[in-house]
């Protein structure tokens, strides 16, 4: 599997190109949009990390740009109503999406999709990204990645992970950690991150690949056991916690992540405005520890830079749900 460039190095080059870009351009674009209320997409339920990330963008936007950004919480088929709907929206900058991990995991998931993620919709700025974080039932021998890739050899298909769903990046994470250290491992798939911990915990199952939001209450309250975060660096938020690849597994690496797209020919002026606002945002201090608060780092990053990120992405992870064998109709 190709290497997965980071984040940072597209963060600094994204930054180097917006500015030459913004710079150039009118004055004028910056009284046009917008002029009523702009609806912010969520594919997800309220009160999710998603939904979290998208009201604290929302209110950002509002205040700066004098508009109201609403939050519209549209769940179903592992984010792919939401999404499809901004496909089929006008491409007027008035209806956008939050979109995740999940959706560059998709297009290779579900036989049947009625959009295309890089092609009906336009990106225009990642705004979160972070890592997952390995937790275990505290009775499992293994307490960090060597050893854990050690039991699993050991014990070939015995060691069962849990996740929030089938094809969602707390599966696929695991799938792709398998792979690299040559692990067979049983999913047990969820229906959310809740239950799936609750049976980690109880011992239903050994392990999981899960979000900081959700794993590490349990981890300080001493239900869990964490391994490892799943990112290219450690995290602010549990910077006691090595990585997997310093860790036992070299080249290994799995974000989630959440980024703002828009249907796809929405005038370059309105891509352009929407990045210069997340730009303001997303350097707030405020915004910013309310992010790394959620074990999330705010990310902004011009359009063309998020645009070759979600194709690498798309194509990373349709390797991994190749080898997994996951499927969705």
């Amino acid at each position: 599997m190709p290497p997965f460039r980071t984040l940072a190095r597209r963060h600094v080059l994204g930054a180097l190109a917006a500015t030459a870009c913004l710079a150039g351009l009118p004055a004028a674009w910056a009284q046009g949009y917008p002029t009523k209320p702009v609806k912010l997409v969520v594919p997800y339920p309220p009160g999710g990390p998603t939904d979290i990330v998208a009201r604290i963008v929302a209110q950002k936007l509002s205040e700066q740009t004098g508009q109201q950004f609403i939050v519209d919480n549209r769940p179903g088929a592992g984010g792919n109503t939401g999404a499809e709907f901004v496909a089929r929206s006008a491409p007027d900058g008035y209806t956008l999406v939050v979109a995740t991990t999940a959706h560059a995991i998709n297009p290779s998931l579900f036989k049947h999709l009625g959009y295309r993620v890089t092609k009906d919709l336009a990106p225009v700025s990642l705004l979160t990204s972070g890592p997952l974080v390995i937790v275990a039932n505290p009775e499992l021998p293994a307490k960090n990645v060597a050893e854990l890739i050690a039991l699993a050899k050991a014990k070939p298909g015995q060691l069962n992970f849990a996740s929030s769903g089938n094809g969602q990046s707390t599966h696929l994470s695991a799938e792709l950690f398998a792979s690299m250290a040559g692990v067979k491992m049983t999913h047990v798939p969820y229906k959310g991150s809740a239950p799936a911990l609750t049976d980690v915990m109880g011992g239903q199952a050994q392990l999981m690949f899960d979000t900081m939001l959700s794993a590490m209450p349990h981890v300080k309250g001493g239900k869990l056991k964490a391994l490892a975060v799943t990112g290219a660096k450690r995290s602010p938020a549990a910077p006691e916690l090595p990585t997997v690849a310093e860790s036992g597994l070299p080249g290994y690496e799995a974000i989630a992540w959440n980024g703002l797209l828009a249907p796809a020919g929405t005038p370059p002026e309105t891509i352009a405005r929407l990045s210069a606002e997340l730009r303001k945002a997303l350097t707030l201090p405020e915004v910013r520890e309310k992010f790394e608060a959620q074990g999330f780092a705010a990310t902004w990053n011009t359009p063309e830079a998020f645009g070759g990120f979600l194709q690498a992405e798309v194509e990373k992870w349709a390797q991994v749900v190749k080898v997994s064998g996951a499927t969705l109709d």
